[in-house]
């Protein structure tokens, strides 16, 4: 039997924006999960019975940022991998386990990112 597709949380505000990553996730055999906001990212995560391998998130969101987001969930799921997205990558500076990836991003780029932060089978 065929494994179960990596399931990623996308937290992004910006309605296209999410909409473009999502899309490229599952055309690569991914399976996603949407959040507009921290608030329903961390209904999410809270949710123990759902499944996610990694989360990736805005760092700029309206109701908190990305790395305040990233430390509730670590408390939640401490060893959930999380993939920040900004245009300023170069500038952040992140904690262990963590990575970014800088906007705009190719299709490969991301491909990459994700596969690389995923456990291997």
């Amino acid at each position: 039997m065929p494994a179960a597709p990596s399931t990623i949380l996308v937290v992004e505000d910006d309605a296209i924006v999410r909409m473009l990553i999502v899309d490229v996730l599952e055309e690569l055999a991914f399976s996603v999960l949407e959040a507009a906001d921290a608030q329903e990212a961390l209904q999410a995560v809270e949710n123990t019975a759902q499944v996610i391998d990694l989360m990736m998130t805005d760092v700029g969101l309206p109701d908190m940022d990305g790395k305040q987001l990233a430390t509730k969930v670590r408390e939640l799921r401490p060893a959930l991998p999380i993939l920040f997205a900004s245009g300023y990558a170069e500038s952040i500076d992140v904690p262990a386990g963590m990575q970014v990836i800088g906007k705009p991003f190719s299709i490969d780029q991301l491909r990459d990112k994700v596969k690389s932060m995923l456990p291997v089978d």
